[in-house]
């Protein structure tokens, strides 16, 4: 027998609440996208929804409240189903298992553990019945992606794309007696390593289909691997994804399908004025909170890309130095969110864009460690990236390096004027998060770093020391001069 089913899919919501005006159209927002799914829920026979992760982080609504807004407003969303994305954590595993359970919705994941006995965080899958038909959901992530377990001693995830597969495999295998008459991968690991995941699944599993996200990639078609249509809906709310599948539940797979992506404005979406209500609820108190100007600066700071020097982190390196007295400040290019900062910054202008609030964290350096660290960070993987690919770190002033891409060599390594030696010992900052992944993101040792001497705490937020510097004084002005080029 063939069935109808609709499948609309959403990723990385990021806390995008509010439409907002495109060429005078209201485009995105919760109100508008709801009131699509609510539309497709009538009009359609079966149909349901589903979210690849990151619902979290993005929005001062979301910051403000530690994810319990996001929650509410996601109930009131009434996905059927959603997996886990990297920065479900960023709020300490504690919270995340507190508002799971302020979810009225399921959330699973098939491959996070804890530590101590292997047991599984979430349930693996969620096995929904509409009209007859059994659809399966498995929620997938990888260590990669998840770097911020590090920071939680008691949970783990797989290592890769083969334990994962092999996870997937045993699930399916364990439920292949079950009339399973779709099998959907709800995965959050980038779209690059889902095509690389279908790869890895035995045909014999039964995967029909992987909906991804995390790299917040848009797409006109989907990718097929082995048979597998792969999809996501790049990120926020001005768009959803949506399959319109017929499937044969006597062969348990899929008949036919057609997919495509909806735009979320005035045009085809209705409005939904109850959620309306809650969102202007929360924005209201985040409006009082976050519009206290905190100073001006001597123009607008910018950073366009990812893996490359830029004014905007110049800023926030040269406040933290001021703040802490080290040799050096390295800040993330990952943990700076937005593109544009100035002249007039108010509260919330900064939480959008520097959104993270960790521990910062000295330890030294050699001269030689240091070296090796800044000709890794500038290897051709990482600065040959797309925009927002790369973990690539900005430094604060003092620090001068020209670097030979050609040559993979530094024709310049310098610190205040000085040329750094490799017997140098150079004090650090650093956040923890960073800190704690600093083997992985830039091939140094913890017990290397440590032969160097002890660590020590600077201050318990990153972001109180820019907040509170930054209102201190009327007009902020630091080097714009490049500190890292690349030639």
């Amino acid at each position: 027998m063939k069935k109808t089913l609709t499948l609309l899919h959403s990723n990385d919501l990021h806390g995008d609440f509010l439409a907002e005006k495109v060429d005078d159209k209201l485009t995105g927002g919760v109100s508008m996208l709801s009131g699509y799914i609510s539309k497709t829920r009538k009009e359609e026979k079966n149909v349901l929804y589903a979210i690849s992760g990151d619902m979290f982080k993005g929005s001062l609504i979301d910051q403000e409240y530690r994810g319990i807004s996001t929650i509410e407003i996601m109930n009131l969303l009434a996905p059927d189903v959603v997996t886990l994305g990297n920065h479900e954590v960023d709020y300490g595993l504690a919270h995340l298992l507190f508002l799971e359970k302020c979810a009225k919705f399921p959330i699973i994941n098939a491959n996070m553990f804890l530590t101590s006995n292997n047991t599984r965080l979430f349930k693996s899958h969620k096995i929904i019945e509409i009209d007859g038909m059994k659809i399966m959901f498995i929620g997938i992530l990888t260590e990669d992606v998840l770097e911020y377990t590090r920071n939680e001693k008691l949970i783990s995830t797989l290592v890769g794309i083969k334990d994962a597969a092999e996870e997937v495999g045993r699930i399916c295998m364990a439920y292949q007696t079950v009339d399973i008459d779709l099998t959907v991968l709800l995965t959050h690991i980038g779209y690059e390593n889902d095509q690389k995941l279908a790869a890895e699944l035995d045909p014999d599993w039964g995967v029909d289909l992987i909906i991804g996200g995390h790299s917040h990639t848009l797409i006109d078609k989907p990718a097929v691997v082995a048979g597998i249509p792969i999809v996501q809906a790049a990120v926020g709310t001005d768009q959803i994804g949506r399959f319109d599948l017929v499937i044969d539940t006597d062969t348990n797979s899929i008949d036919s399908y057609t997919w495509k992506l909806i735009p979320i404005n005035a045009d085809n979406c209705p409005r939904d004025l109850e959620l309306e209500k809650v969102v202007e609820n929360y924005k209201s108190v985040t409006d009082a909170v976050y519009e206290q100007v905190l100073t001006r600066l001597d123009g607008v700071y910018t950073q366009d890309r990812r893996n490359r020097d830029s004014t905007l982190s110049h800023l926030f390196t040269d406040i933290v130095k001021e703040g802490t007295g080290v040799d050096v400040v390295m800040i993330s290019s990952g943990a700076i969110r937005g593109t544009r900062l100035g002249e007039v910054v108010t509260k919330g202008d900064l939480r959008k864009v520097y959104p993270y609030d960790n521990k910062v964290i000295e330890f030294k350096l050699t001269g030689k460690q240091f070296r090796e660290a800044i000709l890794w960070m500038l290897r051709d993987e990482s600065i040959d990236a797309p925009i927002d690919g790369g973990e690539f770190y900005q430094l604060s002033k003092g620090v001068r390096i020209v670097y030979n891409q050609k040559e993979h060599r530094l024709e310049t390594f310098e610190l205040n004027g000085r040329s750094i030696q490799d017997d140098d010992l150079i004090k650090i900052a650093m956040g923890d998060f960073h800190y704690n992944n600093i083997e992985h993101f830039l091939q140094i040792k913890h017990e290397d770093i440590l032969k160097n001497g002890p660590l020590k705490t600077l201050s318990s937020s990153g972001y109180v020391i820019i907040e509170e510097r930054m209102s201190g004084v009327p007009l902020i002005r630091v080097d714009k001069e490049e500190r890292i080029t690349i030639k």
